[in-house]
């Protein structure tokens, strides 16, 4: 059925160098019109550099790059875009200050004797969006929308150009169910208009919905290219990770483990909450637990766990610390106190790009000791040695740019960091988002491992199954407020999924609901 579609891209032995590391070698990837093509891989099998080589942020080493019959060399950007190939990402470039229609039509306005016809560019912009099947105002101000409209604007303007070739780089991550449908209708209105589209998601469940073929990278080098309906998921993920999925998956649920809830817990808040953000709660963390945060994006997960961490300062109150009252101020107050936070922002409030890893992993040592007690060179290198082969990262140079890491092995540079300091509690939240399937195992086991040892651990994920495979009790919030606590060896996902839908009323799991 493909080869009756005209080919759009074609990119053939694509191999890309960079000092010390061959990061694509010898790779095809072809694009169809009409057609959506999953491009899949584990962190570092080279997704990304292959994306960028296509749109021109990367010159290839060799190879050849094809797109509507015509070879090109991509020198920037505009050359790609020239060429009708556009790029959507993650996280969306376009100017959340102006209004949607200058968002869409920036650089293409209507022009009348040498001036902007705003009247006629907003009518443009209507039209652009309403090919897409999209009803959004467009003198309002993109910041006004969510995530999901803006990522759409963005398509919207890549269509303006007269886009053949669209790459989608992670753009449901942060969206919920409902944006998914919308952007997954808008995806198969231009797939219709014989658009070729390359889609990259670290969600199977949405890249067997949305796909008609996918190319499978590993280590730099082509796995193989499918078509969806022959290839099983357990078969995708063996040749992603280069091992079948029963040896990736050696965690066994945590939910039976023993927990001496008799003892004094690492952390008990009482009352914790901040006014307008979230409703006060009460958590206990006993040593050895793992405590889910579970509940819908807005629900509160996030607000609670700043609070218990000092990154944002409740208004009442009280927390104990192995039984000790405490006022967490600051993440370095809380520090001190044993308790380490990973943020889900992950960019903004984690990784330092710049520095090195090994850099990277000392910096929570250094802070907890402050800055005229600098860590001697040889307990350094020790703890970074330590950390990276315990944690599996790769490279495992401590002198590498965490810059130039994957997603995944960046989340282990920030585990590392956090684990040098030897906390007592350690707070983790979406420590798995936007990482493949491979780097996500080595992350939930060595949680489950740590938490065995008798380190305390909350846990905050979007994906309910993970959630209930690693914890042994879930606090569930909803709408920014805790409605109860349910032990994980008496629900399912179905039920966890009813209890916060339907709230307080009672435990769907027939369980008692822990108070």
């Amino acid at each position: 059925m493909t080869t009756e579609r005209p080919v759009a891209v074609a990119m053939r032995g694509i191999t890309i160098q960079f000092p010390g590391v061959k990061a694509l070698d010898a790779v095809d990837l072809t694009l169809y019109g009409g057609e959506v093509h999953s491009l899949m891989g584990e962190n570092g099998a080279g997704k990304s550099t292959l994306i960028k080589a296509l749109t021109g942020v990367y010159a290839i080493d060799s190879g050849s790059i094809v797109v509507d019959g015509r070879e090109r060399s991509f020198r920037s950007t505009a050359d790609a875009q020239a060429a009708g190939v556009s790029t959507v990402y993650q996280e969306v470039n376009l100017c959340a200050n102006l209004s949607v229609a200058e968002n869409v039509m920036l650089g293409n306005e209507v022009r009348r004797g040498g001036r902007i016809d705003w009247r006629a560019t907003h009518e443009a912009a209507a039209g652009h969006l309403a090919e897409l099947g999209l009803d959004i105002d467009t003198r309002s101000v993109l910041a006004s929308h969510s995530i999901a409209v803006q990522q759409l604007v963005a398509i919207s303007r890549s269509m303006v150009i007269d886009t053949r070739v669209l790459i989608l780089d992670e753009p449901t991550s942060s969206l919920d169910r409902g944006e998914v449908e919308q952007l997954f209708a808008v995806m198969r209105r231009l797939r219709d208009r014989g658009v070729a589209i390359l889609f990259v998601s670290h969600f199977l469940d949405q890249i067997y919905e949305i796909s008609d073929r996918l190319t499978v990278l590993r280590n730099g080098g082509l796995v193989g290219e499918y078509p969806i309906a022959e290839l099983g998921r357990e078969a995708l993920v063996a040749r992603m990770i280069g091992r079948e999925l029963s040896a990736l998956d050696a965690l066994s649920s945590t939910a039976e483990r023993e927990i001496d809830r008799d003892a004094v817990p690492v952390l008990r808040a009482r009352g914790v909450g901040r006014r307008g953000v979230i409703e006060a709660a009460d958590l206990d963390v006993h040593r050895g637990e793992v405590v889910g945060l579970a509940g819908l994006l807005g629900s509160g997960r996030t607000e609670l766990a700043r609070l218990l961490a000092g990154a944002d300062r409740s208004d009442g109150g009280t927390v104990e610390v192995d039984g000790a009252a405490t006022r967490l101020t600051s993440p370095r107050h809380a520090l001190d106190r044993g308790i380490a936070f990973s943020s889900e922002d992950r960019r903004s409030e984690g990784i330092v790009a710049d520095l090195t890893v090994a850099e990277n992993i000392v910096l929570g040592v250094q802070a907890r000791r402050g800055a005229l007690r600098r860590v001697p060179q040889s307990e350094r290198d020790a703890l970074v040695a330590e950390y990276l082969e315990a944690l599996g990262v790769r490279p495992a140079d401590p002198n590498a740019l965490v810059r130039n890491l994957s997603g995944g092995n960046q989340q282990k540079v920030l585990l590392a960091r956090w684990l040098a300091t030897a906390p007592e509690l350690l707070i983790l939240d979406e420590p798995t988002r936007g990482i493949d399937v491979g780097a996500k195992a080595d992350i939930q086991r060595k949680v489950a491992e740590l938490a065995a040892r008798g380190l305390a651990v909350v846990f905050i994920s979007s994906e309910l199954e993970e959630v209930l495979r690693i914890a042994q009790r879930v606090a569930v919030l909803r709408d920014r407020r805790k409605i109860g606590e349910l032990m994980t060896q008496d629900v399912d996902v179905d039920t966890l999924v009813a209890f916060i839908a339907e709230g307080d009323a009672e435990d769907p799991s027939g369980k008692e609901k822990i108070a």
